[in-house]
């Protein structure tokens, strides 16, 4: 995908407000979950130039916030801070996620394994209440809905699986994703089919059948892979 660096029409967030919560810890957690947010959503567009005091009146926040989460970001690698030239939001590599996605399907599937023998009655339950809401969300094409109950899903099977090691691995791997998964979610029929396949995950679950849960959620993620592919 092509780098670009034209200016991004964004919304303008609402101002904080003061007082014992408008600390400085606040703002900074502030900056960085508005900025993130925004280059997930691809609010702010691959290759973008940003200015940390445009940013910082966008949000309406000081510089010293926006540019402490500008730094934090760095380290996720959703920006760029090159020398002379400023900070560039990161541009999406083709390369890059596939790399991303062999890693996430080996840990997935030993993370799904775990949990369909660790997994306990209220956590399935749990599960089964989320996926009652994707018909909803499908329905009315519900991108960042989507994408936050998808999060919620795997991050409740790694809970399940019951290593944090692998469940703070996976959150990584999910971060580097998102702004490729906002993409294909806007694809036609790619919110159905996440309905189908978190559903024969669950499904496998809740037989407690390890082969057959990892079989499901080999088959999503390829299909999230397949999804990429045609986006880029």
């Amino acid at each position: 995908m092509n780098s670009s660096t034209a200016p991004t029409t964004v919304r303008t967030a609402p101002a904080p407000s003061a007082g014992p919560s408008g600390g400085a810890a606040q703002l900074r957690e502030q900056a960085y979950a508005e900025i993130k947010r925004r280059i997930i959503h691809c609010e702010l567009a691959p290759g973008a130039q940003l200015n940390e005091g445009r940013l910082g009146a966008l949000l309406g926040l000081g510089r010293t916030p926006v540019h402490q989460a500008l730094h934090r970001l760095e380290v996720e690698g959703l920006v760029a801070i090159l020398p002379r030239k400023g900070v560039v939001v990161t541009p999406l590599s083709l390369d890059a996620v596939l790399d991303t996605i062999e890693v996430r399907a080996c840990n997935e599937a030993l993370c799904v394994r775990l949990a369909a023998t660790r997994v306990r009655p209220g956590e399935l339950a749990a599960m089964r209440g989320l996926l009652d809401r994707l018909p909803d969300l499908v329905a009315a094409a519900d991108v960042p809905a989507l994408m936050a109950l998808d999060l919620a899903f795997h991050s409740a099977i790694a809970a399940a699986a019951r290593n944090r090691v692998l469940a703070d691995l996976l959150r990584r791997l999910h971060e580097q994703q998102a702004r490729f998964w906002f993409l294909t979610l806007s694809e036609p029929g790619h919110g159905e089919r996440i309905r189908q396949e978190h559903g024969a995950i669950l499904d496998a679950l809740e037989r407690r059948d390890p082969d057959a849960a990892e079989a499901a959620m080999r088959s999503h993620i390829d299909d999230f892979r397949r999804a990429i592919t045609r986006a880029l």
